[in-house]
This record gives C-alpha cells, sequence and structure tokens, in this order.
C-alpha cells in the first residue's frame, strides 16, 4: 500500500481545485476527472487525469489549468496524463457536485446501484417518460432542477456539451440541461 505524503495532499487538492472549462461550477475533483498525483522529488509530478469521454475537448484545458495552478504553487514540472482506464462515470460526480449542478439549473445524473447498467434507448428525439417500469424507459424521472417536479420531458439527446441531454419541466415550463448517465 503507497502512502500519501502531506505535500501531495495538498498538491492533489491543488489539481483538484481548479474549475471544469466546460461546467465551471464543478471543479475537477468535484466532477471525478483527477484521479491521482505522483510526486517525483521535491519539485516535480505527475498528475492522472480521466476524461469524462474519449476524445472530450476540454481535457487539453483541463491539463493546462493544473499545470498553471500546480506551477503557481511552486512546481517546476508538472506532467499530465490522461488515463482512459478505469473510465469515468457519472457515478465519480461527488454528492457536492451534484448539488452545485442542481443549483445551477442542472439536472445531475441520476444515481445507480453500482452494477445496474445504463439503458440505451432509441426513439424519437422528442420523449415524454413512461410509467415506471415500462418497457424500454428508465424507472427514474429526470426532476426539473427549477421545481423539483418529476414531470419532464426530453427536448433532445445532446446539448451544449455531448455529456447533456436538453430537457423541460412540463410544470414549471422551464428548460434544462441534464447531465446524462455514463
Amino acid at each position: 500500500m503507497t502512502t500519501t505524503t502531506p505535500l501531495e495532499t495538498e498538491l492533489l487538492r491543488l489539481a483538484g481545485s481548479v474549475p471544469d472549462p466546460e461546467l465551471p461550477v464543478l471543479t475537477l475533483a468535484e466532477l471525478g476527472v483527477v484521479r491521482a498525483l505522483h510526486l517525483h522529488g521535491t519539485d516535480a509530478v505527475e498528475v492522472e487525469l480521466t476524461p469524462t469521454y474519449t476524445g472530450c475537448p476540454a481535457i487539453e484545458a483541463m491539463s493546462l489549468d493544473i499545470e498553471r495552478v500546480l506551477r503557481e504553487h511552486g512546481v517546476r514540472e508538472v506532467t499530465v496524463r490522461t488515463v482512459l482506464a478505469p473510465a469515468w462515470s457519472t457515478d465519480d460526480i461527488t454528492a457536492e457536485g451534484r448539488r452545485k449542478l442542481r443549483e445551477f439549473g442542472i439536472a445531475p445524473p441520476r444515481v445507480r446501484t453500482p452494477s445496474t447498467p445504463v439503458p440505451l434507448e432509441l426513439g424519437p428525439t422528442r420523449t415524454r417518460p413512461a410509467p415506471a417500469g415500462a418497457q424500454g424507459t428508465p424507472a427514474d424521472p429526470v426532476p426539473c432542477p427549477h421545481c423539483g417536479s418529476a414531470d419532464t420531458e426530453l427536448l433532445s439527446r445532446f446539448s451544449s456539451t455531448a455529456c447533456k441531454a436538453l430537457r423541460r419541466c412540463l410544470s414549471c415550463r422551464e428548460p434544462f440541461d441534464h447531465f446524462k448517465e455514463v
């Protein structure tokens, strides 16, 4: 078992404090993409970063921001390495991150039980949720982050970023992003 030094813990905290470039309300730690930090000597570190999906365009901005923050705190050499395994999942978003998404007006991904597969749904672009347990639909509705109503509809499977869908609340009529489960 590897022990973490106080310096590594502090540098990992600093790397994780970087805001996500696409969702600046979240830090990279809250998003769950900063996986590890390895100290090499006293002034060189390697940070392991997992993108939310392979080919994520924000990974370069995340890496540069991590490098900048750590250099500002005296680390001479910073290497950010992209790590694809284990793959990132929306389960990696912290409870604080989910709270911040909701407060920002984005429905956080629904929480899954550990071995529950993510359903793949093919069908029309605009759909209203079917009753719980209906064939081919998730039993858990996506509640509106504005009013809390579960009476929402899918407008588009993609929104401002590939990891979000566009939905609308049928109670308060407000549109909102939903961070899709992965």
